[in-house]
């Protein structure tokens, strides 16, 4: 890992490229910047009004920041001279790289660096709030902050449009990646979390370069008591290589991904607005809160909507207890409903006491409470019979000790200079109701696994698919039940049978889906009369598994990424019609396995809903484990899929697979 605290936090600056080099220098000065700032420029005595340097060999020391504002070619030679007068590090701004179709042009460009740090190429740059030191030729939304949180990205426009919130949410540094040629993700967000006034991070990431890194990331950041947020764009994933299974479908959409940063308790969110809300609570409370959430309002339609709004992201709201409800109604009377959420009606309106009673007495019973205000606007209305129940929520906060969060309807609603007064006493206004649910749910992310690290990724790669007879042969050796069978030509299979117990399924091989290619005859008592399947390369017949109670689908699959994939839910014929999976990244554990597939939206039709039959779902872990260890074991395993396993009250048996193999 290379040491970028010379590059982050630099004490001289130099510039090159005289257009980019003039705004990089207003900005510093407009932060205060500090230190030295050496222009360089072959042919211009001053640039900015500060002296200008005809060439790097002038400068008066080796810079500890450079902003490279010229063109790719000359980029590569500025980037070797830094490196070997011992540089701390540069901004190569230049586009025209691997992004443009030039990979040997990038890769000169990473031999030129070296050892030094670079971030880039195609970089806008990074910002430093902290110490007011800006490689950054635009402009920006961010003041001067003594902490705050990490905006990395790996979109430079995404993390401009982020700078520029109004939000309240301290910033300290905003950084961007470009092409990270030298300098990784976890490389650079690891380094700004070192910062100790660094208080949370978030990122716009479209590709996870090294997994195994980020995962480490995510739990050093976690010891350290500083949240991860992040949005994960590209979710098509578009890099996998597709495969004849259900599993090729039901495990896209980003669902591995997800599944990862889920694994490292690192918070995903789905747009810029519920990062930034999302980081606010992470900057004042640290990186997890808890899950029982109260709501108070003074309206009733307000109390519905937050409970409509709240279901989607998962979000309930633990009934009241009998000691608070003494307490409220002591307060509130007979006419409110006491209930969670609760309308509190406008009774108390105004009266500072009673209101904070009745804030801080529903608090102390949660572990946080949306308060839903919205001021009126400051411009047309007068807000000051507001400030009792704002003055309310503080106190409620810092008498209980939980977790006080205002929440406007509509983010216009809540002014930024109200807000940052807030944050200035430790509470956390939060903009929009639904941005306020979705960043309370992702805040309530739960921690990573202490060590687990995933497997390490392989290349994609050509595959071929092994004859469903192959694939049972290979599951039954790693301890998988499967049906007894014959396999063979079709003459092999109708004598073969009479070794078996009817009724038979009789199968034709060579069909990645043998359903739809009309290649599968179940219910069969005998085969006498049975012909042939056009297009088969084989049979297969075998004893049908009856008293199943449920049909499960079982996937694994290498992931260029993360590793290797597994996918669970609900099987049969009706699998993608269903899309009912989870999917989680290997290694797992059984009762990982079991708590991710209680989320399945048919769980409870597996778990004995209404009287029904119970399936043996222990088995199906047990089954799950035992592959993935073989996947882990054998590099030569691309995708095993089955689909289904049938489950019956006691055991399972897996009566299809398709097995991929490099």
């Amino acid at each position: 890992m290379k040491n970028l605290d010379r590059l982050l936090r630099p004490k001289s600056i130099a510039v090159l490229g005289a257009g980019w080099a003039l705004n990089v220098i207003e900005q510093c000065r407009k932060m205060g910047f500090a230190g030295d700032i050496w222009p360089v420029h072959p042919t211009k005595a001053e640039i900015g009004g500060l002296k200008a340097y005809a060439s790097l060999a002038d400068l008066p020391e080796a810079p500890d920041a450079t902003f490279i504002g010229v063109n790719r070619f000359a980029t590569i030679d500025v980037v070797a001279e830094l490196a070997a007068m011992g540089a701390g590090g540069a901004i190569c701004f230049a586009s025209g790289w691997t992004e443009a179709g030039e990979p040997e042009l990038q890769a000169k460009l990473i031999a030129a660096a070296g050892d030094m740090p670079i971030l880039g190429p195609n970089c806008y740059g990074v910002i430093n709030y902290l110490d007011g030191a800006l490689l950054w030729p635009d402009q920006h939304g961010g003041i001067p902050v003594t902490k705050g949180v990490a905006l990395v990205s790996q979109s430079s426009n995404i993390v401009i449009n982020l700078g520029m919130q109004k939000r309240a949410l301290p910033v300290a540094y905003v950084a961007c990646l470009g092409n990270a040629a030298v300098v990784g993700l976890a490389d650079l967000a690891g380094a700004l979390l070192d910062d100790p006034r660094v208080t949370a991070l978030g990122m716009y990431i479209e590709g996870i370069d090294d997994a195994v890194a980020f995962a480490a990331l995510a739990e050093r950041a976690r010891a350290m008591g500083k949240g991860v947020v992040c949005i994960k764009s590209g979710k098509t994933e578009l890099s996998r290589t597709a495969a004849a299974s259900h599993t090729a479908s039901l495990a896209g959409g980003g669902a591995a991904s997800s599944a990862f940063l889920k694994q490292i308790g690192v918070a995903e969110v789905n747009t810029p607005s519920e990062l930034i809300e999302t980081l606010k609570i992470f900057h004042v409370h640290g990186p997890q809160i808890g899950t029982r959430i109260c709501s108070l309002s003074c309206s009733g339609g307000e109390a519905g909507l937050v409970a409509d709004l709240a279901a989607p992201y998962g979000i309930d709201f633990p009934p009241v207890p009998q000691a608070t409800h003494d307490r409220l109604f002591n307060v509130l009377g007979s006419i409110p409903t006491i209930s969670n959420p609760l309308d509190y009606h406008t009774f108390i309106w105004g009266d500072g006491p009673k209101t904070t009673e009745v804030f801080t007495a529903m608090l102390e019973a949660y572990d946080a409470g949306l308060y839903i205000i919205d001021p009126p606007r400051d411009d047309r209305c007068d807000p000051a019979g507001y400030k009792p129940a704002l003055d309310a929520i503080v106190a409620a906060q810092r008498s209980s000790g939980k977790i006080a969060l205002p929440v406007a309807s509509m983010p216009e609603n809540f002014n930024e200079r109200q807000a940052i007064e807030l944050m200035d006493q430790g509470v956390v206004v939060l903009m929009g109701l639904e941005t306020a649910l979705a960043a309370v749910r992702a805040a309530q992310v739960a921690s990573g696994i202490a060590g687990w690290r995933p497997a390490v990724a392989l290349a994609p790669r050509d595959s071929r698919v092994l004859s469903e007879a192959e694939g049972k042969e290979l599951l039954a050796k790693a301890g998988v039940a499967v049906p007894r069978a014959v396999s063979g030509t079709f003459a092999e299979v109708v004598a073969g049978a009479a070794g078996l117990t009817a009724p038979f399924a009789l199968k034709g091989l060579g069909f990645a889906h043998k359903t739809e290619a009309g290649a599968v005859r179940l219910g069969l008592a005998s085969l006498d009369g049975q012909a042939g399947m056009p297009g088969a390369t084989g049979y297969l017949v075998e004893e049908m598994v009856t008293g199943a109670v449920g049909e499960i689908l079982l996937g694994l699959r290498r992931d260029p990424i993360y590793g290797v994939s597994l996918t669970l839910g609900m099987g049969g014929v009706t699998a993608e019609v269903l899309a009912d999976t989870v999917t989680l990244i290997l290694p797992v554990t059984a009762p990982q396995i079991l708590d991710a597939m209680r989320g399945l939206r048919l769980w409870p039709l597996l778990d004995g809903y209404r009287g029904r039959i119970k399936a043996d779902m222990q088995a199906v872990a047990e089954i799950a484990v035992r592959l993935g260890d073989l996947m882990l074991a054998d590099v030569s395993l691309e995708e095993i899929e089955i689909n289904p396993i049938l489950v019956r009250p006691v055991g399972a048996v897996a009566v299809d697979a398709l097995v991929r193999i490099a």
